[in-house]
């Protein structure tokens, strides 16, 4: 693996591959076209790669300066590790099952009440 220490040597790197590329395409001999495109392809996937490894990385950073950040003595963290809102949760949800019981009535409809007595009129067709 290449390992470059700075921006130097990655510039240094970027330079010698144009001044190689344009070498290439500034040559009248027609076997090195097919050399030429293989090696701008190469240099495509290699700065494609390369913008993907750096919005990775990037990524990993922010989401590890992000997770140091919390403190475990943050009443929020402190909050969800206790067992109190378990035993808060279930109070209310009590206190909420008897408030609807205690609001549950039944009303009685007479008109629809079964009236064994009264019989139900019957349309005849004609």
């Amino acid at each position: 693996m290449l390992v470059l220490s700075n921006n130097t040597a990655m510039s240094s790197l970027f330079s010698n591959l144009l001044q190689d590329q344009l070498e290439q395409t500034n040559s009248s001999v027609p076997s090195q076209v097919s050399s030429a495109s293989g090696s701008l392809e190469i240099i495509y996937v290699l700065m494609m790669v390369g913008l993907f490894g750096f919005f990775t990385v990037g990524v990993m950073v922010t989401n590890i300066r992000a997770r140091k950040l919390e403190d475990s003595r943050d009443p929020y963290n402190m909050y969800i590790a206790t067992d109190i809102w378990h035993k808060k949760d279930q109070e209310y949800f009590q206190a909420k099952l008897i408030e609807n019981y205690k609001l549950c009535c039944v009303f009685e409809n007479q008109l629809a009440v079964e009236q064994p007595s009264a019989q139900i009129p019957e349309v005849k067709c004609s």
